[in-house]
């Protein structure tokens, strides 16, 4: 447990923090029942498909999107909030935090993912909200599989690691879904989509970024990955716990869920990997193979510790480097409506 806090208190340091105490809304299930015909000899009870969390291009295995519901809308000075819940499991709704500026056409959009210890908090947050949207950009929040918010109807020994498989693979999912969710709205350009992910945020951004062309431009803090290494000594893993998740068994069902396979293929437009190197979350080895495994040594940015790395937040921000980048794409024949 010791350990484990550890790691909450160093992500704590590293996200944005928030100031808002509004209260979660809710869940409401929208869903309805479906039959299915079962042949009168047979004695199995009928089930879903389960859905392919290894085939990260598999959207259809065992995933139905229901009706979209816009729980909250607010405005402020400076941009509009919208909480939609989104559901393509059943009992797994996901509230998505969509902030856009007050501009006219469409804008574009850039996702955020925290690691799977984060809330949602921060996307209540007007400050963080206004910065996010800043320069015309529009931005979304959500939270992982296994996240705090997303923890229902779980066994209490369940927790990201241990269901590694189903927790990257089913988020990864989820951004190309919320991606296709954003298309249907008209307000998103499509053409130029980025994506932000810290800590298990980031390793999983990587994946999406493989899976899905739609993300041009990728920015990922610390993510975790080389598993043997990482699962050998991360911190976040408890002592009592470890030998399971070293097993050879338990190593098998993780490698295709490494980010350290797709880095060195990844055909983002631009991609930046930044690594605190006094964060102890990830083993040093694993920060070295990572790094490594990145197309061009260009695209990685390491920083010494915190200080190193909020100085540098303090001159760009959080999402400069990724507004610039996506700044420099030239939209694809995409019609603005205004003066």
């Amino acid at each position: 447990m010791y350990a484990r806090s550890i790691s909450l208190l160093i992500l704590a340091i590293l996200a944005v923090s928030s100031g808002s105490s509004a209260q979660q809304p809710s869940t409401k299930d929208t869903s309805s029942d479906k039959k299915v015909q079962v042949p009168s000899h047979s004695t199995a009870a009928p089930t879903e498909p389960k859905e392919n969390w290894a085939a990260f291009d598999d959207l259809k295995t065992g995933l139905h999107p229901m009706t979209v519901d816009v729980v909250q809308h607010a405005e402020t000075a400076d941009f509009v909030r919208e909480m939609v819940r989104v559901e393509w499991r059943l009992g797994d709704p996901i509230d998505l935090w969509i902030m856009r500026p007050k501009s006219a056409g469409k804008v574009p959009v850039v996702l955020y993912l925290y690691s799977y210890i984060g809330e949602s908090d921060r996307f209540r947050n007007d400050g963080w909200g206004k910065r996010a949207t800043a320069d015309g950009f529009a931005a979304v929040g959500f939270v992982s599989a296994f996240a705090n918010e997303r923890f229902r109807m779980r066994p209490m020994k369940q927790w990201f690691i241990s269901e590694l498989p189903e927790a990257i693979g089913s988020t990864v999912h989820d951004v190309q879904l919320i991606l296709d969710y954003l298309a249907t709205r008209g307000d998103m350009d499509m053409d130029r989509v980025g994506m932000f992910g810290m800590g298990s945020g980031a390793t999983i951004a990587i994946l999406a970024a493989h899976a899905d062309p739609r993300i041009k431009t990728l920015d990922v803090l610390d993510p975790w990955g080389d598993w043997p290494d990482w699962l050998e000594s991360s911190p976040v893993v408890l002592d009592s716990e470890r030998a399971q998740y070293t097993s050879q068994q338990f190593l098998k069902s993780a490698r295709t869920f490494d980010p350290l396979a797709y880095l060195p293929t990844l055909k983002t437009s631009n991609l930046r990997l930044q690594q605190t190197l006094s964060d102890v979350t990830t083993p040093t080895k694993a920060k070295e193979r990572l790094a490594a495994a990145v197309p061009t040594q260009d695209q990685v940015v390491k920083y010494e510790n915190d200080e190193a790395l909020f100085k540098a937040w303090k001159t760009s921000g959080l999402s400069g480097w990724i507004k610039q980048q996506m700044r420099s794409q030239k939209p694809e024949a995409v019609a603005m409506s205004g003066p």
